[in-house]
């Protein structure tokens, strides 16, 4: 019978390695945008937002598609680590499985309804499905490894997408060959790139290859069921207005409004690195310890998170025109309205991931959903009209209304007071100092 059971890397501390994630997210986020400045300089509004809508094709499909296998991988990678192997195997099959199934469906409804898919070649959308399997497993083996202390590894691989990206689309600029169909290409294969990584790191330390499991791929699902609607509902959150500004207002109101996203999702940063790192504590914790963990790490983020997004709005019209050029005006008041969308993104992102870890996703499902349905409402009836703006309105008021839910549903589930969760002053001092600590150290 196949060993399955490895021994997890040594750990950091959870300072040390939050700090280590979120310098990574950070850097991938400068890639990122380097990758936007280099698209949307050679291509315009137009061919950025063409851009822009292919890849969120892609990802919000590989989402919709995966029907919670990240969520599961993470919480029995972390209870139950003798299943690595077979729950590296079991992601791999299901990955070709469910993302084949979603490029067929995506691919049926362009056909039908080809505003879908915007104004892109055959040739560009075809090889964008072909991305979604890949994503899937890129996702799966990320949380998996994440569930055994994996951060290094999971963060290198993180980097290397746009990475690479930057680098290939810099050569095609210098040789003035940049196009939409290019583009869509160097993406594409720098997450095959990332992921035959983390094919290699998950598989490599195993003592045999394990055989894809049925019994331990239902258990799976069957966890993930219940948490695949609230997965769903958060890419909504965070990718169907894009695609709903590019099918209903055009790829150039697209095009600025992916440029102020671009910016604001450095409000995600932060809680999306502490909800990783966290992620494996949580699993192993009591209810009563989860929620104390979970309610003074929400506290820390948001002090952290308030001042950024004071920022961003302040900064705008440097950030959108003075980096991306007189014709990105438009994007200034879209960032400025997003950025107000702070508290409901650290509060959906680090109290529902807590939920999800003490194995309640329903609950978490809760916030996720009025956050979901706000977006769509207001999506629906303000983009027609003001197109981006209309959009970051619809977004920031979904994610505070999401936000105000869950902390009461966080507070009720995990025995804490709502109060618990308001910052305190007596902890600004400390947290700069660890802070400064360390950054000392790095």
């Amino acid at each position: 019978m196949p060993q399955d059971e490895t021994s997890a890397p040594p750990r950091s501390s959870f300072a040390a390695t939050a700090a280590a994630t979120f310098g990574t997210n950070v850097a991938v986020a400068a890639l990122m945008f380097g990758n936007v400045l280099v698209t949307a300089r050679s291509l315009g509004p137009t061919g950025r937002g063409q851009v822009a809508l292919l890849t969120t094709i892609a990802v919000l499909s590989a989402n919709l598609a995966a029907f919670g296998l990240f969520e599961a991988n993470a919480n029995i990678g972390g209870r139950e680590p003798e299943h690595r192997g077979r729950l590296a195997s079991n992601s791999a099959a299901l990955a070709l499985l469910l993302g084949g199934i979603a490029a067929g469906v995506v691919a049926l409804l362009v056909a039908v309804f080809p505003a879908l898919g915007g104004e892109a070649r055959a040739a560009v959308l075809t090889l964008t499905l072909v991305a979604i399997p890949v994503l899937i497993l890129q996702s799966a083996l990320q949380t998996l490894l994440q569930s055994q202390y994996g951060f290094a590894i999971t963060n290198i691989a993180w980097l290397l997408a746009p990475g690479a990206s930057l680098a290939v689309n810099c050569l095609f600029v210098a040789l003035g060959q940049l196009t939409v169909g290019s583009a869509v290409s160097v993406w594409v294969g720098g997450q095959i790139l990332a992921t035959v990584f983390l094919v290699w790191h998950a598989f490599r330390p195993l003592t045999s290859l394990s055989r894809p499991d049925s019994g331990l791929a239902r258990r799976s699902l069957a966890f993930g069921a219940r948490t695949h609607l609230g997965r769903v509902m958060t890419m909504g959150n965070y990718r169907l207005d894009q695609w709903f500004v590019g099918a209903i207002a055009g790829s150039r109101e697209l095009g600025l409004y992916s440029v102020a996203v671009a910016w604001a999702e450095a409000l995600f940063y932060l809680p999306t690195a502490l909800s990783m790192v966290q992620r494996p504590d949580l699993v192993r914790a009591s209810r009563t310890d989860a929620g104390a963990q979970g309610a003074r790490t929400f506290r820390a983020a948001l002090l952290l998170t308030v001042p950024l997004a004071i920022g961003l709005a302040v900064l705008a019209p440097v950030l959108c025109v003075t980096v991306f050029g007189d014709e990105f005006r438009g994007a200034v008041d879209d960032l400025r309205v997003l950025a107000f969308g702070a508290f409901g993104i650290v509060a959906l992102k680090l109290l529902g991931n807590a939920l999800n870890a003490q194995g309640r996703p329903m609950l978490t499902n809760v916030g996720i959903g009025i956050a979901f349905t706000a977006t769509v409402a207001l999506d629906l009836l303000l983009i027609p009209s003001h197109g981006g703006l209309g959009a970051a309105i619809a977004s920031t008021a979904a994610y505070t209304a999401g936000g105000i839910a869950i902390v009461f549903v966080f507070a009720r589930a995990l025995d804490r007071s709502p109060g618990e969760l308001i910052p305190r002053g007596g902890e600004v001092r400390p947290l700069l100092r660890q802070l400064r600590g360390l950054l000392a150290r790095t």
